[in-house]
């Protein structure tokens, strides 16, 4: 699929897409030039206005739906490297052998979750990581079931579980915050406009007798890497733009966690 491509490779296929419009168009438009009246060509203008209009606001809409997904992201890593965090310390609360237990599963959950995110888009390595992040949480549950039953009024495993909780419930955040994207379609809609606002230019050029390859070219490729920054904001694991794993590298880090 298109939207599986590479970033180079996505930009280089839609600023060809394009270019292949600017081309029919002119053609088209050049075709028109001996039978087209002044009326025709306000009436081309005003429907080029209207779609290239059109293409900016889908272009806003579109860049702040991937932002806002961004944004989610980075919220839900911060969200989850604290409440593991906090979820270690209380842990140091429970009773031996509990504490020493829980400590170290923790420090192995954030090793599963690092691994989650080194996976790329290995699939198999992306599952793998997340099945080795639940077990830990069911073994982690235990704990909290157990020092829960052993002492029904113990403040240190009330704490815990509350903080165990609030991770697994995580869990799922991050998952979800990975795997939501902007709406296939609205991509489609986006090259689809942005393909017949370049044919739109283009046929206008045409019914002028002049090509402007240099205003068009540059158009071209303006809305071909807008349409690539998008993409890649919107991929997770595929984009350059990525977004910062600092909170769990540094929780990593003082937990002594071993790396995967």
């Amino acid at each position: 699929m298109l939207f599986k491509t590479g970033g180079i490779t996505l930009l280089l296929i839609s600023l060809a897409t394009f270019l292949l419009a600017i081309e029919a168009g002119y053609r088209l438009g050049r075709r028109r030039l001996s039978l087209t009246d002044e009326p025709e060509r306000s009436h081309t203008n005003a429907l080029q206005g209207a779609t290239l209009g059109l293409l900016a606001l889908l272009l806003g809409f579109t860049f702040a739906m991937a932002v806002q997904r961004y944004d989610l992201r980075r919220v839900v890593i911060v969200d989850q490297a604290n409440a593991i965090g906090t979820a270690e310390l209380r842990s140091r609360l429970l009773p031996p052998p509990h504490a020493e237990n829980a400590g170290r599963l923790l420090r192995e959950y954030v090793s599963a979750w690092m691994a989650y995110r080194a996976a790329g888009i290995d699939s198999a390595a992306i599952e793998a990581a997340e099945t080795h992040a639940a077990q830990l949480e069911a073994r982690l549950w235990e704990i909290a079931r157990q020092v829960s039953l052993a002492d029904s009024d113990s403040n240190p495993a009330e704490l815990f579980t509350e903080a165990m909780n609030h991770v697994i419930d995580l869990h799922e955040k991050r998952h979800r915050s990975i795997e939501d994207h902007v709406p296939e379609v609205v991509i489609f809609l986006l090259f689809a406009v942005s393909t017949l606002a370049l044919g739109q230019v283009a046929y206008s050029s045409g019914l002028s007798g002049r090509r402007r390859p240099i205003a068009n070219l540059t158009f071209a490729f303006v809305i071909a890497l807008v349409l690539n920054v998008i993409m890649d904001v919107d991929r997770p694991r595929r984009g350059l733009i990525q977004v910062s794993h600092d909170s769990m590298i540094r929780l990593q880090h003082s937990l002594g966690a071993p790396k995967p």
